[in-house]
């Protein structure tokens, strides 16, 4: 076996874990793993990188079908603003938290918060004409999926007036009335570098300055039992004069698959696809996208797109059953981030988009079709809420959660934000 700085060959990584090479370099392709290259050229890959890859996305199944966690009630209050469909909110319940208030400014989606929990408290309004004085000392955790949005600060470093006029500000103001023992924010993954960084930053300057030690780490829900590869920014604030450490929770060397998310699915409704586009994307394999298209129908297609640089891999893209779905948007049918059915040639239906978020069956959606996409399309998943939950309820207790991980450098000192590494 040739050896280089623990390197293999493809065939003897391929060998070492009964692999076939078209696997290894597909994933190579792809950017799932790196490969470096020899004297003769032959390109090298890590045995450990290639075994990791193989666990999380192409290995080990649960073997559960698709499942909600859940866990017993607690005593541990939260309070939640820009609430949604519920993802985060039914993921804080199944991990134990007791919902005091939930606020939603969307109709449709606050009809759903209702219709599915009757005795949570909704708050349908605009959450800048919200006070929240009445719930100080009463709530363990306040959270909220804030929109991302950049600061008119220009170098003043005003903390807390900077956000003025965004939806941060009043997350950060409901904190500031509240004191909850955590803060909880959750956004998408590219608010680490808004602005080149400095959104984030401001916003964890604003909750250092309320009082809060803040880290946080960016998520791929796909390794905590979501059957989507879907990654959201979450940061946790603890508030200063409590000795509780903070943890993230750990990634499973497993991953939920589409063939297991997709079992027993219920039927439902669902969008179509133009009769020619359904014809065109008929010629897609199952994991395949425009590239895999005749070039007459590729080129009819992506009409000028085709003859433009970059991948644009979700266009013509067709679902592949062993592997987690790609990121859902808020529509499954939109050209530039098609989500077809691996099998079947038509859009993903509701409650296929609704397993894939990990909500459960029974788990109804209000409004149209299409706002019932909306909604579970910008929907925190709620296995991956709960992961998180069961964090925040082993800080709150003094435990290391089953699930957590430790935020902690090399030295065993906690990081700050800017010394976090993002898995």
């Amino acid at each position: 076996m040739s050896v280089l700085m623990n390197q293999l060959t493809v065939g003897e990584v391929a060998d070492a874990l009964g692999l076939s090479v078209d696997t290894i370099r597909r994933w190579d392709k792809k950017g799932l793993i790196k490969s470096t290259r020899d004297s003769n050229n032959y390109r090298l890959f890590s045995l450990d990188e290639v075994r990791r890859v193989h666990e999380k996305y192409m290995g080990t199944s649960s073997g559960r079908g698709f499942y909600v966690l859940d866990n017993e009630p607690t005593d541990f209050t939260s309070i939640e603003l820009f609430a949604g469909a519920g993802g985060m909110a039914l993921g804080f319940e199944n991990a134990g938290f007791q919902s005091l208030m939930l606020n939603e400014v969307d109709k449709y989606a606050a009809e759903t918060l209702r219709i599915n929990r009757s005795d949570w408290y909704v708050i349908e309004d605009d959450v800048r004409q919200l006070e929240f004085a009445e719930y100080e000392g009463q709530v363990d955790v306040v959270a909220g999926g804030f929109p991302c949005q950049a600061f008119s600060y220009a170098g003043h470093s005003r903390g807390f007036d900077d956000t003025r006029g965004t939806l941060f500000f009043d997350f950060a103001r409901c904190v500031k009335q509240v004191r909850p023992k955590i803060a909880l924010g959750e956004n998408v993954r590219g608010l680490v570098r808004h602005d080149k960084g400095r959104t984030l930053k401001t916003m964890v300057k604003v909750l250092e300055d309320l009082g809060y030690r803040v880290e946080y780490r960016v998520l791929k829900a796909q390794f905590h039992d979501v059957p989507q590869k879907r990654e959201r920014l979450i940061l946790i604030g603890v508030r200063e004069d409590l000795d509780m450490s903070i943890y993230f929770p750990k990634e499973n060397n497993y991953i939920l698959s589409l063939r297991e998310a997709f079992t027993d699915i219920p039927q439902s409704d669902g969008a179509s696809y133009p009769k020619r586009k359904e014809e065109i994307l008929s010629h897609v394999p199952a994991g395949g996208y425009w590239k895999d298209l005749p070039e007459d129908l590729a080129k009819e297609y992506m009409k000028k797109s085709y003859y433009l640089g970059g991948g644009k891999t979700g266009m013509a893209r067709r679902l592949a059953w062993e592997e987690p779905s790609l990121t859902l948007t808020c529509s499954p049918a939109q050209k530039q981030t098609e989500r077809c059915h691996p099998e079947e040639t038509r859009p993903l239906t509701v409650r296929e988009y609704a397993r894939l978020q990990t909500f459960p069956d029974d788990w109804g959606f209000s409004g149209s079709v299409s706002q019932q996409y909306k909604q579970i399309g910008n929907a925190v998943p709620v296995n991956l809420a709960y992961h998180v939950g069961r964090c925040l309820i082993g800080m709150l207790e003094g435990t290391v959660p089953e699930n957590g991980k430790l935020v902690v450098q090399e030295d065993g000192a906690n990081t700050t934000p800017q010394q976090l590494s993002l898995f």
